[in-house]
């Protein structure tokens, strides 16, 4: 009779009582910064000097460990309200804003028993938005020994570039060179190909790039070329300290007649403010060039430099 009433009996009684859910524990809220300490924090945000945020903020934490989290938290908001701030600045530039570069000058001049003119100029401008990177880039350079012109190179070079991600981008250049010593009065150089920032941030900067190119150039023997070339550069900064920056700039186009190289290595120094001094060496190499001229030029050059 159990063995049939059990059920009945087990219908009846109480149901077990529901299982309780613990509540999630609330992490618990960051603990505030010393009135001292922020105040100290809130100065050097108000400067608005990367360094000097920087350096605060670490000494913030040591000071103040349990406010670290808070402490890192305004850093954020200050760095994400800077990077909203400068996107918009660029979004709503016009075509002449954005615009920095340098201005290079260098010379020398010797009278007596001989006279020697030298000079060199440099113009490179680039203006950088979200998507867009234009480059600009002008170069001249002469030299007169008593009263013979042995150097006259004249460049100029534009260069755009479409950025679809952070390190990737495609480019366009363009460039107009001329120099009858090494050979040709007029050289025009179009190229579209693809580009890679390999390196960017803890002071070094490397770009590489590499396409297709057509090359139009009329030498000084009375010939001209008209060819398809394959172009490729590198443009490698590295800053060694706060007042000197290494660079080398080398770009080639190889072709089946007549193949260029060229290579600019720089070192450069600050001196006060915007003014630096520059030491450079630049070699340009043309595997055919017209008979009786020689493949390789070199100019080693000593300048003054104008940053903007």
């Amino acid at each position: 009779m159990l063995i049939f009433a059990a059920p009945v009996l087990l219908g009846n009684a109480d149901p077990a009582p529901p299982a309780q859910t613990i509540p999630a524990a609330t992490p618990p809220a960051p603990a505030p910064i010393p009135p001292a300490v922020k105040a100290m924090l809130d100065a050097a945000i108000a400067s608005n000097n990367d360094g000097e945020i920087v350096t605060v903020a670490k000494y913030a934490r040591t000071a103040a460990p349990e406010a670290a989290k808070a402490i890192d938290a305004q850093v954020a908001a200050w760095k994400a309200a800077q990077e909203a701030s400068k996107r918009e600045r660029i979004e709503d530039a016009g075509i002449f804003d954005l615009w920095h570069g340098k201005a290079e000058l260098g010379g020398y001049l010797t009278t007596g028993n001989t006279r020697d003119v030298g000079v060199s100029g440099a113009i490179a401008l680039t203006r950088e938005s979200v998507r867009w990177r234009h480059k600009v880039n002008l170069a001249a350079d002469y030299k007169e020994s008593g009263g013979l012109i042995s150097r006259e190179h004249f460049l100029a070079a534009y260069e755009p570039n479409f950025k679809f991600s952070p390190r990737a981008y495609v480019y366009g250049a363009t460039q107009f060179e001329s120099d009858r010593f090494l050979g040709y009065y007029d050289r025009y150089s179009a190229s579209l190909g693809a580009g890679y920032s390999a390196l960017r941030g803890g002071g070094l900067k490397l770009d590489l790039e590499l396409g297709p190119a057509y090359r139009k150039t009329d030498f000084t023997d009375s010939t001209k070329e008209n060819s398809v070339a394959a172009r490729g550069s590198v443009d490698f900064a590295w800053k060694l300290s706060k007042a000197i920056n290494f660079t080398q700039v080398a770009s080639a186009y190889v072709q089946k007649i007549n193949s260029t190289v060229s290579s600019t290595t720089a070192l450069n120094a600050k001196l006060i403010g915007p003014l630096a001094a520059q030491l450079s060496y630049a070699v340009q190499y043309e595997s055919t060039p017209p008979v009786g001229r020689v493949g390789t030029d070199t100019t080693s050059r000593a300048a003054l430099v104008y940053s903007f």
